[in-house]
């Protein structure tokens, strides 16, 4: 069934079989972490709205964190899976499990330890550190229950349990969304209730993933008895999820920086973009969801050396990206105002939000190709051009434009920078693929006529 449908099937029933589940589990990433920013957004304090905000990336180092251990683990169990070692399978679930452990104490002890630098370092105001501080003190007592729930996920699916690995997402969510509006409104807890509701949902997930390595249906296991970090599986791990977690580095390096900047403005700028952002994600996530779905189709065919199939995913799931990216960027620009109150009712920050949200979706048509550009280099093995692209979106390119821009138009410029990278970096992954695609047309023609000589001799 999977030959059939990597080498056989229709090219847009192929992409829509494989994408749509990926791009599902990718609407429940987007619920979670619009659900904290929303609720409140609904205490109409600005002051709160921009604390969480510029909280946000300190969060996501703790994803990055259990990335390193979901993303490079769930490659080295997948790959034990296939060679039939059941004891490396358990020993690098369990080097995972323990490694999740004592990096979350560290990050738990780092926050506490050091709240006085981030609190600097991420560009809180006098209004703001104060919320900021009370909410990152809650992440940081969860940090285990954090970075674990990030890495059981993908572990459990290394083995193919889609369904309970959604699951286990799926029971964090739910959670957090329910105690959301009890704890921030109900209970006047604002940003510390934000907080502890995130915290609960995450170690609910944590205990649905305990209760499925106690069952009898999965081979994973995180007894210490099979515990090591030797035998090449420290290794294997961090060779793989230290790249794998980058992205989530440099994407909180650049909420940072920008943050900063936005505070040059005020307050209100750095709560208006932390709506923008929140409200954008729907459109990224959908379209970043669509190109990692393709990901294993893109490889499969890449390896077989069919070379026109993998180019023709790749152009059906671009156009794809591009009629789902126009047709949302339409939507968010009729109803941009409307989008923008659905998180706070403050006039200023609705005032500059219109504004942040239009110009995140000006590359909101073409973002998708970017991002399917990006899977089709780790598909085909081409670390290097994906690490290279990463790099630019939020580094090589944002940075410097920031800086130029913030100095040469002050806010506009800052608000257009993402804009203008994301649309610099697709050029260089156009560039990119080019000279690869050339080498790829000359090994499909050399096949072809090999192919050819033999029909003739015979």
């Amino acid at each position: 069934m999977r030959e059939e449908l990597f080498e056989k099937a229709p090219v847009p029933r192929a992409v829509f079989t494989l994408a749509v589940p990926t791009m599902l589990g990718m609407l429940v990433t987007i619920i979670y972490n619009m659900a904290d920013t929303f609720f409140v957004g609904q205490t109409g304090d600005a002051n709160q709205v921009a604390a969480v905000s510029l909280a946000t990336p300190v969060f996501m180092v703790l994803m990055a964190l259990g990335n390193i251990f979901g993303m490079g683990g769930s490659s080295a169990i997948s790959r034990a899976l296939g060679a039939g070692n059941r004891e490396r399978v358990k020993k690098a679930c369990a080097f995972c499990f323990y490694g999740s452990i004592a990096v979350g104490l560290l990050a738990m002890a780092g926050f506490l330890l050091g709240m006085e630098p981030i609190l600097a370092a991420i560009g809180t105001s006098p209004k703001t550190i104060g919320f900021a501080r009370e909410y990152l003190t809650f992440i940081g007592w969860g940090a285990v229950s954090v970075v674990l729930s990030f890495a059981f996920g993908n572990l459990v699916r290394a083995e193919g349990a889609a369904r309970e690995a959604m699951i286990g997402m799926m029971v964090g969510t739910v959670a957090n969304i329910v105690l959301d509006p009890v704890m921030i409104l109900w209970m006047d807890m604002g940003v510390a209730g934000a907080a502890i509701a995130t915290v609960i949902g995450n170690v609910l997930a944590c205990l649905y993933y305990f209760w499925y390595f106690a069952g009898k249906k999965t081979i994973l296991s995180i007894s210490p008895r099979y515990f090591t970090a030797g035998e090449g599986i420290a290794a294997e791990v961090f060779s793989i999820g230290l790249p794998a977690s980058l992205n989530n580095v440099l994407m909180s390096a650049a909420n940072i920086v920008l943050n900063n900047y936005l505070a040059l403005y005020g307050d209100d700028a750095v709560a208006a973009m932390g709506v923008a952002m929140r409200a954008n994600t729907l459109v990224v996530m959908l379209q970043i969801g669509l190109a990692a779905g393709v990901q294993p189709l893109i490889g499969y065919n890449y390896g077989a050396g069919n070379y026109r199939r993998m180019r023709s995913v790749m152009k059906f799931a671009m156009g794809s990206t591009v009629v789902l990216g126009s047709a949302l960027t339409l939507l968010y620009f009729l109803f941009t105002r409307g989008i923008v109150q659905m998180f706070i009712k403050d006039a200023a920050v609705v005032d500059y939000g219109v504004q942040f949200l239009r110009a995140l979706m000006v590359v909101g048509p073409v973002l998708g190709i970017l991002f399917v550009f990006m899977n089709a280099f780790q598909a085909m093995g081409r670390a290097l051009p994906s690490l290279v692209l990463s790099l630019s979106r939020q580094g090589l390119v944002f940075l410097p434009v920031i800086v130029i821009a913030n100095a040469l138009v002050g806010l506009d410029g800052v608000v257009f920078a993402q804009p203008v990278a994301d649309l610099a970096s697709i050029l260089l992954a156009a560039a990119l693929f080019w000279g690869l695609n050339r080498k790829m047309k000359r090994r499909q023609e050399e096949k072809e006529g090999v192919r050819e000589e033999a029909l003739e001799q015979e």
